[in-house]
């Protein structure tokens, strides 16, 4: 008993500090946070002192670096959800239905074999994307948009929204399909005991309860998209700062135009320079309301499952 006692006491210890580690790893990432959220939020609000809000809002007329330099941001933000949107259009169906397969449909050998193939395309440089864009999409989207009598842009915000759906693909695939295995089985057999096809079991059962996962895999790909710079700056080009709806058009993005104020000739205390923070305090926000979103649709989907697992 009297060997054991110490034996135990350094257990404790150890556990001691592990949890401390643990703790203190956890107010790193809070405070790091914290410290990324203030950097930017401080020089934003510099630049607002200098700059209409309003007009950086609502203004669409981008033109920094200029004699009459003028800051309307909603050009940019719209060319961004315009990418964005086409990415989804692009990702969200592939990475469901390729989720959906290798769930419900794949044998464990195809996929053991698929599924390391397909998370591939999350490891791939955003540059290779990039040239694949600019050098075989884009040609591609032009030459199919002239057989249809249409002009299109070698910097198309299309180009650039489908290479980077290609790209998150991936994020969304591999998070649908951990969510879509994680309906509880009882749920299928239930189904098919009560004379439901396989098809319809998936369509009315599965999915449905996956869903929230399904949402919550979607926002993280949006959020994704949405900090994406290299395809932007290699497919759809840097300086097509204009308000448009046709997806054939020059656009750019929030990110492209964060490294273009940063990387220009100006002084750092410039509205030019500044600018570059208030377009990231507005990334930020958008990003960080989709990941609390997503989030809470997570917590939804654990808490509706986790009775079914036990």
């Amino acid at each position: 008993m009297e060997s054991f006692q110490p034996k135990n006491k350094r257990t404790l210890l150890k556990e001691t500090i592990i949890e401390y580690l643990l703790i203190a790893a956890a107010i790193i990432s809070i405070l790091t946070t914290f410290g990324i959220l203030f950097s930017i939020l401080f020089e934003a609000i510099e630049f607002f002192n200098l700059r209409s809000f309003t007009y950086f809002i609502t203004g669409t007329q981008w033109s920094p670096g200029t004699v009459d330099s003028k800051f309307g941001a909603a050009a940019i933000f719209a060319g961004t959800f315009m990418i964005t949107a086409i990415a989804i259009a692009v990702a969200l169906p592939i990475g469901v239905f390729s989720a959906i397969y290798m769930s419900e449909y794949a044998t464990d050998n195809i996929r053991t074999t698929v599924k390391p193939l397909l998370e591939i395309l999350a490891g791939i440089p955003t540059v290779v994307y990039g040239f694949f864009a600019a050098i075989t999409v884009a040609p591609a989207i032009v030459s199919l948009a002239d057989t249809f009598g249409l002009d299109a842009s070698f910097n198309s915000a299309l180009a650039a929204g489908v290479v980077m759906g290609i790209m998150i693909i991936p994020v969304i695939s591999s998070l649908s399909d951990d969510v879509i295995n994680a309906v509880p089985d009882s749920l299928r057999k239930g189904s098919l005991a009560l004379g439901m096809t396989k098809s319809e079991t998936i369509k009315d059962i599965v999915l449905p309860s996956a869903l929230p996962g399904i949402i919550s895999a979607t926002l993280l790909a949006i959020s994704k998209a949405l900090g994406e710079t290299m395809i932007v700056v290699m497919a759809a080009g840097m300086n097509a700062n204009k308000f448009s709806i046709n997806p054939l058009e020059d656009m750019t993005t929030v990110t492209v135009q964060i490294v273009t104020a940063l990387t220009g000739d100006f002084e750092f205390n410039s509205p030019d320079t500044l600018s570059a923070f208030a377009l990231g305090l507005v990334l930020f926000v958008v990003t960080l309301v989709l990941n609390i979103v997503s989030v809470m649709m997570i917590k939804k989907f654990k808490e509706k499952y986790k009775m079914s697992n036990l």
